[in-house]
């Protein structure tokens, strides 16, 4: 194998794949990255087994092959090479990969390819297209709530459900719940579930924001348990999550008595603010939702928070608040991540009572619903 490919170009592709290197493995070869030409092209493939990354970049090449080399050694030594041409040749009878840029040559000690785990490839026949900037928003909008706790693996992943031409994608940490929906560009001809682990839907959404392309084709492999999303140089594959997905829908509040518009950026610089101070404790902060008194005495949502460690904060924000007066304590942490990812102007919040979940959505924008869940007020 040797193959010219331009440094800026490979430093990329090889950051982009070795975010699925296994760092602790018992197999040699996932703490490698494969290097292989592929039709004209260069091919950087990285998997943990679960998560799979693979980029193609364009290359001159002058001899087919294929070497796995240790995903540190490699991405240290390709982001340091100046920006000029690097030719990689590999020495099969020694499995040595030799790399040279400018004045500087590089041999690498590898691991055969063939040790390397094989990667599904995608049925195109059988793929749903996504928009890929509607998808990404999607994905920023739900995947924060997933839980991080590997005590229950279901709740580490986002459920997505296909049905005609409706896209909905739910997550949950057991103590709120992001849902989106969308639609598609085509219809699917079946219903489809599936429950992706939601740190391979943030990966995916890194690695596309630089893509130019505006379709992603998403394909689940017969009998596989796998998902594949793929574009012309990229390729993401995820193991999926077996298990139930709790029933979110059965959680969300039919109405709602106290019904509070605020703004989200206003809202969201107060939870900041009040963070500083929650965050020394349990991260609780309390809301209190006061209606509007005639033109004398507009709507007001007093925020505040007490620590014994660092102290107390309360902020008044502007609000409209129609219905009961209400009390309420959330974790303000919860509370300023589901603000970050809303982009309208003004947000709702809805409750109902101190024990009972609330709701947030963005004003004008019923694609949006998150469901948080109270906190204990002494």
């Amino acid at each position: 194998m040797k193959v010219h490919v331009n440094q800026t170009q490979l430093a990329h592709s090889v950051n982009m794949v070795s975010r699925a290197v296994s760092p602790r493995s018992t197999l040699p070869v996932l703490a490698n990255i494969l290097i292989k030409t592929d039709e004209g092209r260069l091919r950087l493939s990285a998997t943990n087994l679960e998560l799979g990354i693979t980029s193609w970049i364009g290359a001159r090449i002058e001899g087919e092959g294929a070497i796995t080399v240790p995903s540190r050694t490699f991405t240290d030594l390709v982001s340091n090479l100046p920006n000029e041409k690097v030719v990689m040749t590999l020495d099969r009878s020694t499995q040595t990969l030799n790399v040279r840029c400018g004045t500087s040559e590089t041999n690498i000690k590898g691991i055969d390819a063939e040790e390397f785990p094989p990667i599904p490839e995608p049925d195109l026949e059988q793929a749903v297209p996504l928009n890929v900037t509607n998808f990404r928003e999607m994905v920023h909008q739900v995947a924060f709530a997933a839980s991080v706790e590997e005590a229950r693996p279901v709740l580490t992943g986002v459920l997505l459900k296909l049905d005609g031409d409706h896209i909905t994608m739910a997550a949950t940490d057991g103590f709120r719940i992001s849902i989106r929906e969308d639609d598609i560009p085509n219809p699917v001809s079946h219903p489809i579930e599936a429950i992706i682990p939601a740190r391979a839907l943030i990966e995916l959404s890194r690695i596309v924001s630089s893509a130019s392309e505006d379709t992603l084709i998403m394909t689940f492999p017969a009998e596989r348990g796998q998902v594949i999303f793929h574009m012309q140089n990229l390729e993401l594959v995820s193991q999926l999550i077996e298990g139930s997905f709790p029933d979110y829908r059965a959680i969300v509040p039919p109405s709602f008595k106290t019904h509070t518009l605020l703004s989200t950026s206003g809202l969201l610089k107060a939870c900041k603010q009040t963070e500083i101070i929650a965050r020394e404790g349990t991260n609780v902060a309390r809301l209190n939702l006061i209606p509007e008194a005639g033109e004398a005495s507009p709507g007001t949502l007093e925020l505040s928070a007490q620590s014994e460690q660092t102290g107390s904060s309360e902020i008044l924000v502007d609000a409209s608040v129609d219905g009961t007066p209400l009390l309420v304590a959330f974790n303000v942490r919860y509370l300023r991540e589901v603000l970050e990812v809303i982009k309208t102007d003004n947000v709702w919040l809805e409750t109902n009572a101190a024990t009972t979940p609330a709701l947030i959505r963005p004003q004008g924008d019923d694609h949006f619903k998150h469901i948080i869940m109270p906190m204990h007020i002494n």
